[in-house]
């Protein structure tokens, strides 16, 4: 019985890394179809659909060195799904909620509340946070 207690201690984080791992590929994918074009495969602005834009792209990169090296995972979500339409957001973003919509996951929004997320915005936003520099 004592041999299971460590197999288990073992095997709980790599099933954790490998949820981690699948959301931020998932998220990858929907990043090459909604952001890239824009955002530039690299996430840095420069995507080949930008140049008919008054304003570059953002660099998706820099989005937690821009907060003091803390990545704003609510806010990012926010801008994607297009909750912070009422703030200016770099000029010409969609709103990618009824691309994003689907099960949902609870997710920490402040001060120890859950809120029920759509599980492929949470996906997006998890390989844009892997992708800062």
């Amino acid at each position: 019985m004592r041999a299971v207690i460590p197999i288990m201690s073992i095997l709980a984080p790599l099933a954790v890394l490998g949820a981690c791992t699948s959301e931020v590929e998932t998220g990858r994918a929907s990043y090459a179809d909604l952001c890239a074009g824009c955002h530039g495969p690299a996430g840095r602005g420069g995507g080949p659909t930008a140049e008919g834009l008054d304003e570059r792209p953002s660099d998706l990169t820099r989005i937690a060195a821009r907060n003091g090296g803390a990545f704003p995972r609510v806010e990012v979500m926010s801008k994607i799904h297009g909750y912070a339409k009422g703030e200016p957001h770099g000029g010409a973003m969609p709103a990618f909620w009824p691309l994003l919509e689907g099960r949902t996951v609870l997710v920490k929004t402040g001060e120890g509340i859950l809120t029920p997320t759509p599980e492929p915005l949470v996906a997006l936003t998890s390989y844009i946070e892997s992708i800062q520099r």
